[in-house]
């Protein structure tokens, strides 16, 4: 029996992917021949709006708390927190790095501020706990924010258990996604085969160095203000997805046809 397709099963997972994606026709880049999967030994999940879907707007309220901190430390107006908020994000990957670069802000301060939310907004997920458990093979989360809300955010989804290990902005030297030097830290920190890792981000942006190193890259989409509408596909996005369960079935699947998943 030939195995579902990953175009079959992110129909079936319509509800978890964003619809306004979903309806977009795929581009010809899209329809190119996709790199095998069958030699990933270790998958790296960004978290932020990757792990979780961006529709649960978790992300949106670290976003907001992020120029509040700005306003407050900085002691200018909210529009102004907001323009420098996005200028340091655009011009040195996160918001952290231009703050501490440009203003000597200590990075737990404001870690600790933007991360102080909840989490219960997320619902659990025991589709993407199933899926995890039967993705063979290490797995580790690579964020630009701090372990603690990482750990936080994997607990409730229900899916911390499937973690080797945490790789955050701190493991990094507060060196951000996308600088190439993080990338090879989380390289060397956990022996990693490049050229057997597969890299899963929403910003497409932070896949260009995992594919210069040799990794396998999956750009999990979504339609928030933040993400880039990319035209095509670049040539470092592997794959691409706006339904990750649906995804890492059909990956499994595609690895191992005696256990496509039942329906």
């Amino acid at each position: 029996m030939p195995c579902p397709s990953f175009a079959r099963l992110a129909g079936l997972h319509a509800g978890r992917g964003n619809p306004t994606l979903a309806s977009m026709a795929p581009s010809p880049a899209a329809a190119a021949e996709k790199p095998s999967l069958n030699h990933i030994e270790a998958w790296v999940f960004d978290l932020d709006n990757t792990l979780y879907p961006a529709s649960s707007n978790l992300f949106a309220e670290i976003d907001r708390r992020m120029a509040e901190f700005i306003a407050a430390e900085l002691r200018v107006a909210p529009d102004e927190a907001r323009r420098i908020q996005k200028a340091y994000f655009r011009d040195f990957g996160t918001t952290l790095r231009g703050l501490m670069l440009n203003h000597g802000i200590a990075p737990d301060l404001f870690l600790d501020y933007v991360h102080a939310i909840d989490v219960s907004i997320l619902a659990p997920d025991p589709a993407l706990d199933t899926a995890l458990a039967r993705l063979e093979g290490a797995k580790i989360v690579f964020t630009n924010g701090s372990s603690g809300h990482a750990e936080k955010v994997l607990d409730r989804l229900g899916v911390a258990r499937h973690f080797a290990a945490v790789f955050d902005i701190a493991a990094a030297d507060y060196l951000s996604k996308p600088d190439p030097a993080a990338y090879r830290a989380l390289v060397r920190r956990h022996n990693l085969t490049p050229g057997a890792t597969a890299l899963f981000e929403d910003l497409s942006r932070n896949l260009a160095p995992a594919a210069a190193l040799g990794m396998t890259t999956v750009w999990v989409r979504n339609a928030t203000h933040w993400a880039e509408a990319a035209e095509g596909r670049p040539s470092f996005v592997h794959h691409e997805t706006d339904d990750l369960v649906a995804w890492l079935e059909g990956a499994i699947a595609a690895r191992r046809p005696d256990r496509a998943p039942r329906r």
